[in-house]
């Protein structure tokens, strides 16, 4: 449900995957899509999906047998999970709608607060059109961050920081480098905090979290 200059996210390269992990506006616990606009990796895609065989064309009828012939893993979803994925899909421009609205509840209530210049609100430019996945405001620094989000904690609302910089990660040291000087990861990420936002959240509670954020810099 998310475009960049008209052309659906996930189109654009000759690979793309959607992710159907259970934070994601469209779930089934675990799981996820690879699309291919390349009718020659599908063949492949399919054996390494299947455990790294042909058993797919074997249940198809194209061969007698299946045996092993590419890397592989277990990539397939159950019955049910594709079940419950499959009623969300089908309402998938209802379910973004919703989204959308407590997104737009968010942006409103807290634009005061970043005219006063107190915080940051996201920004989408003219050529993408966006899902409505989070709602995340960016306040001064880490200290400031820390206070809000105790503060917000304390009157029972749940807001999170979100990924730490991949240089920052275990894997990342481990793995590779920072190129240059880090004028904007590292302080950026210290600053994000993300706003409890779901499908079924009513304008009653996203109006109790503006409230309470207001509240806090008033004092």
């Amino acid at each position: 449900m998310s475009t960049y200059k008209g052309r659906a996210l996930g189109t654009i390269g000759h690979f793309g995957t959607i992710s159907f992990h259970e934070t994601k506006n469209y779930q089934c616990g675990e799981g996820g899509a690879l699309l291919i606009n390349d009718k020659n990796a599908c063949k492949r895609a399919e054996i390494i999906q299947e455990k790294g065989t042909n058993r797919s064309q074997f249940i198809r009828g194209e061969v007698d047998k299946y045996t092993w012939r590419d890397v592989g893993s277990s990539y397939l979803l159950s019955e049910m999970n594709a079940a419950f994925l499959s009623v969300q899909l089908d309402n998938a421009e209802g379910i973004y709608e919703e989204r959308m609205k407590a997104w737009n509840w968010y942006k409103t209530g807290l634009q005061q607060l970043e005219t006063q210049r107190f915080i940051t609100l996201p920004e989408i430019p003219n050529d993408c059109r966006h899902n409505a996945h989070m709602f995340y405001i960016k306040v001064q620094n880490l200290a400031e961050r820390s206070k809000l989000m105790e503060y917000l904690k304390q009157n029972n609302i749940m807001a999170v920081s979100h990924y730490v910089p991949l240089h920052t990660s275990q894997a990342g040291l481990k793995y590779g480098a920072f190129v240059g000087e880090d004028l904007y990861t590292t302080p950026e990420s210290e600053k994000l905090i993300r706003l409890p936002l779901y499908y079924g959240i009513e304008k009653e509670e996203v109006n109790h979290v503006v409230n309470h954020i207001q509240k806090f810099y008033q004092q």
